[in-house]
């Protein structure tokens, strides 16, 4: 199915617009460093958030999460709820920030602690930016 074609209920895709294309995604190790060491931290009970302003374009994400969270299925579980978190808000996000996300240390997986952390966290941010 193509991203403008409707389904047979009659409902319209929203593929496009929940995507998390690879644009979107910090993988170089430069770039994690640069927002560690320039950037600024935001933190509350659930994620820290390091953040740097990019010249111009929409936001783009990293995750870190370290082997200290737990084993594979744990740190992944976080990796999935992150990104799915980031692609529901991503219209909501400030533009032009470069961010990695990591979970705070004794924190606990849950899909809506973890939206409403980055909401308020990257509101927080963008105002230190």
């Amino acid at each position: 199915m193509n991203q403008s074609e409707t389904t047979s209920s009659g409902n319209t895709s929203t593929k496009s617009s929940e995507a998390f294309p690879a644009k979107l995604r910090i993988k170089k190790r430069d770039e994690f460093q640069a927002a560690f060491k320039e950037g600024k931290v935001a933190v509350d009970g659930v994620l820290v958030v390091h953040a740097v302003r990019a010249e111009a374009g929409p936001t783009r994400m990293g995750i870190s999460i370290a082997k200290r969270v737990g084993n594979a299925p744990k740190r992944n579980r976080w990796k999935r709820l992150i990104r799915e978190a980031f692609r529901r808000q991503r219209a909501q996000l400030p533009d032009g920030l470069q961010i990695i996300i990591r979970p705070k240390k004794g924190a606990t997986a849950d899909a809506a602690s973890i939206r409403k952390s980055l909401k308020t966290l990257l509101q927080r941010l963008d105002r230190k930016l």
